[in-house]
């Protein structure tokens, strides 16, 4: 099948219905095929589109990886490189999709997680400090999306690489989807440091929508708060 139509097809699967009853035509696929459209489609302002598209980034990297790992890693730069103000790009779908291949691939995760992390660290004056934070409101929730899901699939990973220190400085986020997904990894990694800030916001009554296992769930940043209060007490 030429690349031309590999794509129309991935396109068109991406968009169905019933994705899911499809997905195991998707995997039958090229994976470096596969990839190289999906770059376009996690830019998509389609919801559903996007963000099936993040969750295909991670199977077919993951796949890929297992013919080829330098072809893999070369992704993980290339969507490393899009974060970068020298690359003319915004990085949009990014930051989820470096978490999704890690979450599928336990090798590319122990190489490139730190490299997530350093986009919550503010950048230093010495040349050794690892700081590259990402000032837009809508990468940020990008990239909280991603180490809230990290925190679920490499957790002890998370933790090695400094996660814990990473992540309270954004339960103090103005944008509530970043304060809501800040508090859904701090629960998840049971930050007992953070207890008495989540205690607090359990009133916050801001709402948001949260992508997860391949639905949107309407929620508050309260209930998530909640959620996060009774998995820190354990």
């Amino acid at each position: 099948m030429s690349s031309r139509k590999i794509k129309h097809k991935v396109l068109a699967l991406l968009g169905c219905q019933d994705f899911s009853a499809h997905l195991e035509v998707l995997r039958q696929l090229p994976a470096k095929d596969v990839v190289n459209v999906l770059f376009s489609a996690i830019c998509r302002e389609d919801p559903f589109v996007r963000w099936r598209a993040i969750s295909c980034m991670g199977e077919a990297v993951a796949r890929l990886a297992l013919e080829d790992m330098e072809a893999a890693r070369i992704i993980m730069r290339r969507l490393l490189w899009s974060l970068n103000d020298e690359s003319g790009g915004i990085g949009w779908g990014a930051p989820e999709s470096l978490a999704e291949i890690m979450c599928c691939h336990a090798g590319l995760a122990k190489e490139y997680v730190h490299m997530l992390l350093s986009y919550l660290r503010e950048d230093g004056e010495d040349v050794c400090q690892d700081g590259n934070f990402i000032e837009h409101p809508l990468l940020q929730r990008g990239l909280l999306w991603g180490v809230a899901r990290l925190s679920r699939c490499q957790p002890q990973l998370l933790l090695e690489k400094g996660g814990a220190a990473d992540i309270p400085p954004s339960l103090n986020s103005p944008d509530a989807e970043i304060r809501g997904l800040a508090v859904l990894a701090a629960g998840a990694l049971r930050l007992a440091g953070v207890r008495t800030i989540v205690e607090k916001m359990t009133k916050d009554s801001a709402p948001l929508t949260v992508y997860q296992e391949g639905v949107f769930v309407e929620t508050t940043v309260g209930r998530l708060a909640q959620s996060a209060l009774e998995e820190i007490n354990g």
